[in-house]
């Protein structure tokens, strides 16, 4: 992850999606359309399915997808525990990288948590 921290990567992150979906929209609204549609409540809830694509996120190294997982998990009401219990079985499922990639979700939930709380 680069120097800023989670709550500024996640917003450079949203102004570079925005452009993203102007300059490709057909595969964009696809991936857009998909996402609402997978992340909606089913069976599974949404903090649910947000603990499990930080799961994936954490096992497949993807900076960006640690960043958003982590947010939108903290915003539909995932706890510390439940995201460090997520943390733990990514690690299972991606071993050593894991472990690192594990510690920069927790590093991002320390620092949404603590940029929430100054919002308050």
């Amino acid at each position: 992850m680069n120097e800023t921290g989670y709550p500024e990567h996640y917003n450079r992150l949203r102004g570079l999606l925005r452009t993203l979906r102007k300059d490709v929209p057909g595969p964009m609204s696809g991936f857009t359309h998909l996402h609402h549609e997978a992340m909606a409540d089913g069976t599974l809830d949404k903090k649910t399915k947000e603990l499990i694509a930080l799961g994936i996120a954490i096992a497949v190294r993807c900076d960006g997808c640690i960043t958003y997982h982590v947010h939108d998990a903290l915003s539909v009401g995932a706890s510390r525990d439940e995201i460090a219990d997520t943390i733990g079985v990514a690690i299972l499922m991606g071993g050593g990288p894991s472990v690192m990639y594990g510690a920069e979700a927790l590093q991002a939930v320390e620092q949404f948590e603590t940029t929430t709380q100054g919002a308050s």
